[in-house]
């Protein structure tokens, strides 16, 4: 059996039970659930500030220092499958990807084949980093499996070194593109009474606030201002649709990269995504404004409108500074093109 540890620390204003401020704070790359969390307590594989715990009813504090031990199997050989790839750029050190939607970037539970590792690790055989495990090799970052765009992955093991410092330093220049209902534009004063949202030069949105998992619902993020982890998103509108405007193409660049940063962040400014089904709401297209037939399509729109356009970094072993681009994909292209049409 493989031994895993976790440790994290107990964010500020914690709920009153243990167990929930165990799931509220731990790291979601841990991916441990609210359930079993309650059999590690249980089974005394919690530490609080070096002593076992296992009543899940104690009251944490702040700060108090968490530190779980992982009895795990090894985990099994992911297998090579002969998946098409979209490589934008490849050297000895780093791939470019540009990810179709629909696709998982690594194998999980309900997800163990098709995913981009299984394309990988037939594409590039042994010629990835291990950095990221047996699930993750190669893997850097990652995008939603219903966002489309492009990835960066590591060959070797400098490159994931030097790509992963560059991310946690905010170094990594990341665009997405976006379509959303309605404009958030400059002149809206609703826009400037929503608490984190600013404008800077060029009418570009401001969007800082903490991201944490939603206190109920766990596979989904919320926007805090207390505890969870800082997000920033600008967002600027590249074209408006309708007459009157009732939704938009976007530019969204991160500064951070939160889970579902982009789709909680517009969510939060009443600009959810076209065909999110977790963060759209409700809202909905009308014929009065566009035409019909883009109505209907961006109703049935099978996805989060979501594409990561640019992606912009140095080079992790030469330091040459890299750019690409991809262009829109064609649902969001064909969608884009409907939404021009007066009706």
């Amino acid at each position: 059996m493989a031994v895993r540890r976790v440790r994290f620390i107990i964010a500020e204003d914690p709920p009153p039970r243990l167990d929930k401020a165990l799931a509220r704070d731990v790291p979601e790359t841990a991916a441990l659930s609210r359930t079993r969390l309650a059999r590690l307590l249980a089974d005394g594989a919690v530490r609080l500030d070096g002593q076992v715990v296992r009543d899940a009813r104690l009251r944490p504090t702040a700060g108090a220092e968490v530190d779980i031990t992982l009895q795990e199997a090894a985990e099994s050989v992911i297998a090579p499958e002969p998946i098409a790839l979209c490589v934008i750029h490849e050297d000895a050190d780093i791939a470019v990807i540009d990810k179709p939607a629909g696709m998982v970037v690594h194998p999980a539970p309900g997800s163990r084949e098709g995913t981009l590792v299984n394309a990988l690790l037939h594409h590039f055989g042994a010629d990835l980093s291990g950095v990221g495990g047996v699930r993750r090799p190669g893997i850097v970052h990652r995008l939603d499996k219903d966002t489309s765009g492009l990835l960066v992955v590591a060959k070797t093991d400098a490159a994931h070194h030097g790509l992963a410092a560059q991310f946690a330093a905010h170094r990594v220049e990341r665009e997405y593109r976006a379509l959303c209902y309605g404009v958030p534009d400059a002149g809206d004063p609703r826009l400037r009474g929503i608490r984190g949202v600013s404008f800077e030069p060029g009418d570009t949105l401001c969007i800082t606030t903490q991201l944490a998992r939603h206190p109920a619902e766990r596979q989904k993020q919320a926007v805090r201002f207390e505890g969870g982890r800082h997000a920033v998103t600008r967002v600027r509108v590249i074209e408006a649709f309708g007459v009157p405007p009732v939704a938009a193409l976007l530019a969204c660049r991160l500064e951070t990269g939160r889970t579902h940063q982009i789709r909680v962040h517009l969510a939060h400014c009443g600009h959810g995504l076209i065909g999110d089904p977790v963060y759209g709401g409700q809202r909905r297209l009308t014929a009065r404004a566009l035409d019909p037939a883009a109505v209907a399509m961006a109703g049935g729109f099978p996805r989060q409108a979501l594409h990561a356009a640019r992606l912009g970094f140095d080079h992790p072993v030469t330091g040459r500074e890299m750019r690409f681009d991809a262009p829109l994909p064609p649902d969001m292209a064909d969608l884009v093109a409907a939404l021009r049409v007066h009706p």
